[in-house]
């Protein structure tokens, strides 16, 4: 009894000190976080929204392609012989659940104009060349697509030495290159709508676009899931934006052939991050981001994804804040690292301060312990109230967002069965919110501590911003985030019986599985 009594005073203690006027400061703050973030997906789901409206005009129009292009006489001979050649450039590690799906959604692209695919490995020995050549080889004879050995990376980042080999193997009359990551997947008219807006304002540096994660019902699934949502307020501004997605970006092949503003000294010398070094670049140069509204992408998560490779990859995320180019990007890098430490934890400290108070309600009004302090108690029950209300709004927005995005995913791959929202579990997504913000500045500090990070069995030593140091550890056999297999004999044959399952698939009309059922 001791012991409880002990407890009830405690507890009666914090709920008091959370009542001061710091306290309540931090629990308002929490609420206005909450807010703010339903506010912005608000806007984000008003503009996905919008395309969605336009696409069911055109559809009413007699436009039964829209999700093609916006005008059907886009569609003619006259219109598309004229079309620029695209380059498209995919850096390749391993090979995952779902790579299949969306190398053959790139590959199956419904873009009318002059179109390579370059497959970039660092070599033969890595699983995903041998799937990728039967991918290759059942389309030969419609598809201008070729594997690229890029050798090991001394200077930079596996992915930028990969992509970096991939644009000095473009064809020399590609006016784009658009790089994508292997868990892009992409819709038909998907390089056709990015294309047209590059011919169509030709002061665009770099088009972007952003992933929908679909995830797998683990918890690992739900914290990326809840990690992306708030940076999809910056990629659902329909136009401009200050953003920039490493899965998904078209600039002009010029750019890489002449290094203008230095985009390939600047990747290649030290270059941990391609998104946030291009970002950084084309904030100095004051060059254009735009994120068009259909440039949004289903991304089915692993469904074995650990939480383990959940927490490698936030360790991922937050250590590329620990990479710059400049003195300036060192201070924006700088500034977005204190304020996402400080905002996850003024999202969660608000949360453990209302359990406080309503545990101390529930003992003070079920218990015999003398601590009937109704005043405190009473403004502990309205702040946790206020929280409780204006995170029932946040999530309301966040669902509304999400299925807004389902929707116009299914509308811009008509060929794909559609994802049912009924399959996202709210209570773990909730409780994502909190494991997310926790970890998030826990992973920082660590990240700007050790200057180095072991993804996909290398490890990248960091010195002033810049790779100076590269380790090949051999381990793990798989990747962190996706299970993906990364090392695999040379000559390893696949399952007959699988490849000619999806090949025959594949030999239909472009009609790339978008989700997996």
């Amino acid at each position: 009894m001791e012991v409880i009594g002990a407890l009830d005073a405690y507890i009666a203690a914090a709920s008091r000190a959370f009542c001061s006027p710091l306290a309540i400061f931090i629990q308002l703050q929490g609420c206005c976080i909450c807010l703010l973030l339903a506010i912005g997906w608000g806007f984000a789901a008003h503009v996905r929204n919008r395309e969605i409206r336009r696409m069911r005009r055109s559809f009413k129009g007699g436009n039964s392609f829209a999700f093609l292009c916006q005008d059907i006489d886009e569609l003619e001979h006259s219109a598309q012989v004229d079309l620029p050649r695209v380059s498209v450039v995919m850096p390749l590690k391993g090979f995952g659940e779902h790579n299949l799906q969306n190398w053959r959604s790139q590959i199956t692209s419904l873009y009318g104009g002059p179109l390579e695919f370059l497959f970039v490995v660092e070599s033969v020995d890595d699983p995903a060349y041998h799937v990728v050549s039967t991918l290759i080889s059942e389309f030969q004879d419609s598809v201008d697509a070729k594997i690229i050995e890029a050798g090991f990376s001394t200077t930079c980042s596996q992915k930028i030495h990969n992509q970096l080999a991939g644009v000095e193997k473009m064809h020399k009359e590609s006016k784009y290159v658009l790089f994508l990551d292997d868990d892009v997947r992409l819709h038909p008219g998907s390089i056709g709508a990015l294309t047209a807006e590059m011919e169509k304002n030709p002061k665009i540096f770099i088009q972007t676009g952003y992933p929908l994660d679909l995830p797998s019902g683990s918890l690992g699934s739900y914290c990326i899931y809840e990690y992306h949502m708030p940076c999809s307020m910056g990629f659902a501004t329909g136009g401009k934006t200050f953003f920039l997605w490493g899965g998904c970006m078209m600039m002009h092949a010029d750019d890489f052939r002449l290094d203008r503003h230095g985009v390939v000294t600047g990747l290649r010398d030290g270059g941990y991050s391609d998104d946030m070094t291009l970002a950084a670049i084309a904030g100095a140069h004051k060059r254009l981001i735009t994120s068009p509204p259909v440039a949004i992408f289903p991304h089915p998560l692993a469904s074995d994804l650990s939480f383990s490779r959940y927490w490698n990859y936030l360790r991922k995320q937050t250590f590329v804040l620990e990479s710059y180019i400049s003195e300036v990007n060192w201070m924006m890098n700088r500034a977005l690292f204190s304020s996402h430490i400080y905002l996850s934890w003024g999202f969660v400290a608000p949360y453990f301060m209302a359990m406080i108070h309503l545990v101390a309600a529930l003992r003070m009004q079920f218990s015999d312990y003398p601590f009937k302090e109704t005043t405190h108690t009473s403004v502990g029950l309205l702040l946790a109230g206020c929280l409780a209300v204006c995170t029932v709004i946040e999530l309301i927005s966040m669902w509304n967002l999400t299925k807004v995005e389902i929707k116009l995913c299914s509308m811009l791959s008509p060929e794909g069965p559609p994802v049912s929202l009924k399959s996202y579990n709210w209570g773990l997504i909730f409780l994502a919110m909190l494991v997310d913000n926790f970890l998030y500045p826990v992973s920082s500090l660590r990240s700007y501590f050790s200057k180095s990070i072991n993804w996909s069995g290398v490890r990248y030593h960091l010195k002033n911003g810049k790779i100076h140091k590269i380790e090949r550890c051999g381990e793990p056999t798989y990747s962190y985030l996706g299970g993906k297999h990364l090392f695999g004999r040379r000559g390893c044959p696949q399952k007959n019986s699988f490849l000619s399952s999806l090949s025959r698939s594949m030999l239909q009309w472009h009609q790339p599985k978008k989700f997996d059922a």
